[in-house]
């Protein structure tokens, strides 16, 4: 079984920064692509920015320029630095990887921490 569990989320006045951690564990061959999402109440499920293996990113054009992606391999952990925060990126944030494991291939993903950015 493969888990992401993400955390770091919070409330936060408008133009203060937070960083989200999702790390993954379980039966991991590797990890392929990850990736963060973000929802907020009444709307559709949005990419926020991806990172593949080998670190090319890409991000939703509402966050270019504050967010930043990251990823340490050897942690299995993925993160994503978000400065200069507005009200409208108040969402749950979830985060995503495609992970080889013994049997295959998985879409995982974790449970979703929510953030809050006050006016």
């Amino acid at each position: 079984q493969v888990q992401l569990v993400e955390s770091g989320g919070g409330l936060v006045q408008a133009g203060g920064s937070l960083r989200l951690s999702c790390t993954a564990s379980g039966n991991i061959v590797s990890i392929n692509a990850m990736g963060w999402y973000r929802q907020a109440p009444g709307k559709q499920r949005d990419m926020v920015a991806t990172i593949t293996s080998g670190g090319t990113t890409n991000y939703a054009d509402s966050v270019k320029g504050r967010f930043t992606i990251s990823r340490d391999n050897a942690k299995k952990t993925l993160y994503l630095h978000m400065n200069s925060l507005k009200p409208e990126d108040t969402a749950v944030y979830y985060c995503n990887a495609g992970v080889s494991h013994s049997l295959g291939t998985l879409l995982v993903w974790g449970q979703g921490t929510q953030v809050s950015v006050s006016s």
